[in-house]
């Protein structure tokens, strides 16, 4: 049987650390780089990333809208990109939200969770809202591929406020509820969870919530978004250790030679490891 999820994240973030870093071909980025906004362009700034950093991140996140905006070859390169990296011995958390009901939420589980599909990852990010149990399809292939799921809990977005944080008839507010629900995915998991969440980085103090969910927490906002490593304890608290702290625009933007773009990393991550508490 297919290691959960959960457990090979532990392993990759006490070998490696806990650094993600997101595969984000915006177009801009791309001319930064000195590349044409095209296929052969995309390809040549995922294939450097993946090259430069697969040995020492514990999980790339590649998002998959900058690549599907170049249609099927853009996809193409997406399921090589995702191949590579996983075959370089990084995780790969596919960023693709997903939300939907019944045999299409199947279909877009299928996509990325079915461990034939060539664009199988690791896990995947899926937006809970409509309804938790709409998630059950994803959550029931990524239990039988040993994949893991991290859903939209309390995201950085000032969008997000209006429907995470809206009160339930219990008392509770949909942030809250999802985290709740997480927790009960991962009761009785070790060493962690395959069922995480992602809560923003910039949110600051969220101890009015539970965040121990006994699964990970992707926690994007580092870096270009004002969040930065030493904030970290403040806004998980006592869920720190699972923390999985994303950074795209502030490693990708040194790009793109190699060097600079693995000395902006190590920067993050030795950044990331002296903000967390001693074991």
């Amino acid at each position: 049987m297919t290691e959960p999820f959960g457990a090979r994240l532990r392993q990759a973030m006490d070998e490696r650390g806990p650094l993600c870093v997101g595969i984000d071909p915006h177009a801009s980025l791309l001319t930064e780089w000195g590349l044409n906004d095209d296929v052969a362009g995309l390809e040549r700034f995922s294939r450097t990333v993946v090259e430069a950093l697969s040995d020492r991140v514990a999980v790339f996140k590649p998002q998959s809208a900058f690549f599907e905006r170049f249609g099927s070859r853009g996809v193409a390169v997406l399921e090589n990109t995702v191949q590579e990296a996983r075959a370089a011995g990084a995780l790969v958390l596919m960023d693709a939200k997903r939300g939907d009901i019944g045999s299409t939420m199947a279909a877009y589980a299928e996509a990325f969770l079915r461990k034939d599909s060539p664009l199988f990852s690791d896990a995947l990010t899926v937006s809970p809202y409509l309804g938790y149990g709409s998630l059950s399809p994803a959550i029931a292939l990524a239990r039988e591929s040993g994949a893991g799921l991290f859903v939209l809990a309390l995201t950085s977005n000032p969008e997000g406020g209006e429907v995470q944080h809206a009160v339930r008839a219990d008392g509770r507010n949909v942030g809250a509820t999802m985290l709740a629900h997480l927790a009960a995915e991962n009761t009785g998991e070790e060493p962690l969870g395959s069922f995480g969440a992602v809560v923003g980085a910039t949110l600051g103090d969220l101890s009015t919530y539970d965040l121990d969910i006994n699964g990970p927490l992707l926690a994007p906002g580092v870096g270009a978004q004002g969040a930065t490593p030493a904030d970290l304890p403040r806004v998980f608290g006592a869920a720190i250790r699972n923390v999985v702290p994303n950074v795209s625009r502030g490693v990708l933007r040194h790009g793109p030679d190699a060097g600079a773009l693995r000395d902006s990393a190590e920067r993050f991550a030795d950044e990331i490891r002296s903000a967390l508490p001693s074991a």
